[in-house]
């Protein structure tokens, strides 16, 4: 009796300095949470306005997203967390190239994840050595140095082409010089924005990095001139610059910036980062005109949006002027990485992406084409990378129509202001995309 008679005074103890607490929250206008209140709102879902004020709030403003909060991908659809469905037309930008969690790749990623995910270079692994022969016989190059990023493929090229300037060529220490056209970009690090022409990527970032020229793109008598210099290691180039706008060149520049390279000792260097792995109806974009590149940059679809992967690729001459301890990555190779990547590469030629972006892709551009000039004035690109060009008012712009885009289920991005990229996964089959090209006639006709 005593021992309950104690346990009732503390506890009375207890809730008279609890009370006045609670009073407090009342008066300062801030509603104390029972248990099950608390419970109600950890169980309650988060809304779209929820999701972009949570990453207002804790995130960094470098990125202006589509208001759109996605919680679930398939093949060539999204979901959003209120459970509305889109057609997806940027692949992550072209990062999603096999469709959203292919079920091959997926499987590679969760065999691997569960028996050895990482042991740096600093030791062998039973894996690196399957993807670096499988990729290297796949793309025709003696060595490939496998990394995770776009950016730090670009990175690891630019340093590949200054050590061969330096070891093969003969360029004078600190001398070794890289071609960049206009209009490129490769990321931004602060070597790629030390080649970038549009100042919402550089600036407020310099000072830059010495070394590299600029170029007007698609520009072979420009070329010429630039390669005349003989501290000229390389030309780094798109072979259809993407972020610009999905820019094509003309027919034969790619062959042309060959036969150059060659003629002045430089290496070409083919940023394939977005334009490879099957996007433009080949393999390689190169391979639209039978060309090839001395040094190869792979990323994004490597992988099919499941995990960072990217790869340089080139021969012994240009690879192995590069010593151990000159360059690496900590997961650069891992046997996740690698798993993946050749996972990646099978659902590309197993499912044929390559010929079925180059039909879907002129099937697209045809049908837009009959879109009014007054409204769209370009439609251009090669297989399922394209672009429109959307003619500018004070009514409407190129945000306006992707906004009314995702309000009729299809999900793209504007460009510079005036341009939409539309890039589906590669998957995408001929009804599909009719209904999509029916999506984004109304979108733009209602304008």
């Amino acid at each position: 009796v005593l021992s309950k008679e104690r346990m009732i005074l503390q506890l009375s103890r207890s809730l008279s300095r609890t009370a006045p607490v609670l009073r407090r929250s009342v008066h300062s206008g801030t509603r104390p949470a029972s248990t099950a209140a608390s419970k109600l709102s950890a169980d309650r879902p988060l809304n779209s306005e929820d999701i972009y004020a949570r990453e207002d709030k804790y995130g960094a403003h470098n990125y202006h997203p589509l208001p759109v909060a996605l919680e679930r991908g398939e093949g060539i659809y999204l979901w959003d967390v209120e459970g509305n469905r889109y057609y997806d037309f940027l692949s992550a930008y072209s990062a999603v190239n096999q469709g959203h969690c292919h079920p091959k790749i997926i499987a590679a990623l969760t065999a691997q994840a569960s028996r050895l995910t990482l042991t740096s270079r600093a030791f062998y692994n039973d894996v690196l050595g399957a993807y670096e022969e499988y990729i290297t016989k796949m793309f025709g190059y003696d060595k490939v140095l496998p990394m995770n990023t776009g950016v730090e493929g670009g990175e690891t090229a630019c340093k590949l082409a200054r050590k061969w300037a330096y070891n093969v060529k003969g360029v004078p220490k600190n001398k070794a010089k890289i071609i960049f056209a206009d209009g490129n970009f490769w990321g931004r690090t602060m070597a790629a924005i030390s080649s970038s022409t549009d100042p919402s990527s550089y600036d407020g970032f310099g000072p830059f990095m010495p070394g590299f020229e600029l170029i007007p793109y698609n520009d072979i008598p420009a070329l010429e001139k630039a390669l005349q210099d003989p501290n000229v290691a390389a030309f780094m180039v798109e072979p259809i610059q993407g972020e610009a706008g999905v820019v094509v060149p003309d027919q034969g520049y790619l062959t042309k910036v060959r036969e150059l390279c060659t003629k002045y000792n430089v290496l070409w260097i083919a940023d394939e980062v977005q334009t490879g792995l099957a996007r433009t109806g080949r393999r390689l974009a190169v391979d639209h005109e039978e060309v090839r590149p001395d040094v190869v940059i792979l990323g994004k679809a490597l992988s099919g949006g499941v995990y960072p992967v990217s790869a340089v690729l080139c021969d012994d001459e240009v690879m192995l002027t590069i010593k151990p301890g000159e360059h690496g990555s900590t997961y650069g190779g891992n046997p996740v990485a690698c798993q993946v990547a050749m996972a990646a590469l099978e659902v590309l030629e197993e499912e044929k992406l390559a010929e079925n972006a180059q039909r879907m892709g002129e099937l697209l551009r045809s049908e837009l084409n009959k879109l009014p000039k007054d409204i769209v004035t370009t439609v251009r690109g090669k297989g399922l990378l394209n672009a429109v060009v959307i003619k500018e008012t004070k009514d409407y712009d190129a945000w306006k129509v992707c906004l009314r885009l995702r309000d009729n289920g299809l999900l793209a991005k504007p460009t510079h202001g005036d341009i939409i990229r539309l890039a589906p996964p590669l998957i995408i089959k001929e009804d599909e995309l009719r209904e999509c090209i029916d999506i984004v006639q109304r979108t733009i006709m209602s304008f």
